[in-house]
């Protein structure tokens, strides 16, 4: 375990402590006895309060969001309302306030992105355009945000976000039964330097690079909706493994123009959030 990735566990559970929360348990495999984890909630606490959220309007997101799942997904609530450290339940703390307000909305997407073009006319959360679907990229992967653009043509644009807070990248493989389809979306994006594909599986970037697949297969999506798209890995500063992954990555593309990458500290710095909201945020999330 990093440095950091230490660091931030910490910090959640005194975070829980100083607020009084009950603490949770974890259970490493059935018929084991569970185990106390400080930076983890009450399962039924934090389903009732909601107290994983920082304000009104990302538990309003919450609660819209795990009100249904999209077709194939597997949803893990147990994680998602009740772990501090959980990235789908941060993007959820970080936009949604954005959610319910979309000139709010448009006016961050386009101070933290100036290049964005359109308007943001909905946020969406744990999002795929079609998990399994081999007209996309037939995969389970899917975006932690999403920013659906209105563009000038009539056609739509998308901010694909994926949220890594303590997540560390591991060597892993792509299943051979999906490789020709990735192989065949990565080839036509044009995005790559010659050899990148035998460079990214297997290795530490085999997951980002599935995740930017995703984004390229809606920009080939035969409907022709998706003509503009960006994929967003956000993190905090301290996640050095994340970045060192970011700029391998980086040097395997010919083209990056669908690929960035943000610090969470430099979207609190932007001020585009409510004052509170982000002072929660840096409280919250930031050793």
């Amino acid at each position: 375990m990093t440095e950091f990735r230490r660091a931030v566990r910490y910090h959640n559970a005194m975070w829980r402590e100083v607020n009084g929360y009950p603490i949770g348990t974890h259970r490493n495999r059935p018929g084991t006895p569970p185990r106390l984890v400080g930076s983890r909630l009450d399962l039924d606490f934090a389903r009732e309060s909601g107290a994983s959220f920082l304000t009104a309007g990302a538990l309003a997101a919450a609660r819209a969001r795990t009100s249904f799942v999209e077709p194939h997904q597997i949803f893990d609530h147990q994680s998602f309302w009740a772990d501090l450290l959980s990235s789908e339940a941060l993007a959820v703390n970080l936009f949604g306030d954005l959610a319910a307000h979309l000139d709010r909305a448009d006016r961050a997407v386009h101070s933290w992105w100036p290049a964005t073009p359109g308007r943001v006319t909905d946020v969406r959360f744990a999002h795929s355009p079609g998990r399994f679907d081999p007209s996309y990229s037939n995969s389970l992967r899917s975006f932690d945000a999403v920013f659906v653009l209105a563009l000038p043509d009539g056609s739509d644009g998308t901010l694909a976000i994926d949220v890594k807070y303590r997540e560390a990248a591991q060597r892993e493989g792509v299943k051979p039964t999906h490789l020709s389809r990735f192989v065949e979306i990565h080839d036509r994006s044009g995005a790559f330097e010659p050899g990148a594909v035998d460079v990214v599986n297997p290795s530490r970037l085999s997951l980002i690079w599935l995740e930017h697949l995703l984004l390229l297969s809606m920009l080939q999506h035969e409907s022709g909706r998706w003509r503009w798209g960006r994929y967003i890995v956000v993190h905090p500063v301290g996640n050095t493994d994340i970045i060192h992954v970011n700029d391998e990555y980086r040097k395997l593309l010919a083209d990056d123009a669908t690929f960035t990458s943000a610090t969470i500290e430099d979207l609190l710095s932007a001020k585009v959030l409510a004052p509170r909201s982000a002072a929660a945020l840096r409280r919250r999330y930031l050793p």
